[in-house]
């Protein structure tokens, strides 16, 4: 018996244009909202560092849990296929 992996449904093209609109959304009103604050340029020199560093702060946080969610699928699947052939060599004798 040979051990077929499920296919992983991938996102549809409409969900990846609504998360790239919304990120670029949410950083043309964070960027809007810096420049027309009445503040020191100081501070909104600060908060705009602080906004780019959360940006990269998700999106590396997004990455890794993915990547941890995928290696740990990947050996559940290595899992599965170790238990198929033991049960199939054993069912063969």
């Amino acid at each position: 018996m040979d051990y077929e992996p499920t296919p992983v449904p991938l996102s549809s093209p409409a969900w990846v244009a609504f998360s790239y609109i919304g990120f670029i959304v949410a950083i043309a009103m964070t960027c809007a909202g810096l420049y027309f604050v009445p503040m020191d340029p100081m501070a909104k020199a600060y908060f705009a560092m602080a906004s780019v560093l959360l940006i990269q702060a998700c999106i590396t946080l997004t990455k890794t849990l993915r990547d941890d969610h995928e290696s740990k699928r990947l050996i559940n699947r290595l899992d599965h296929a170790k238990t198929e052939k033991l049960l199939s060599d054993v069912a063969s004798r």
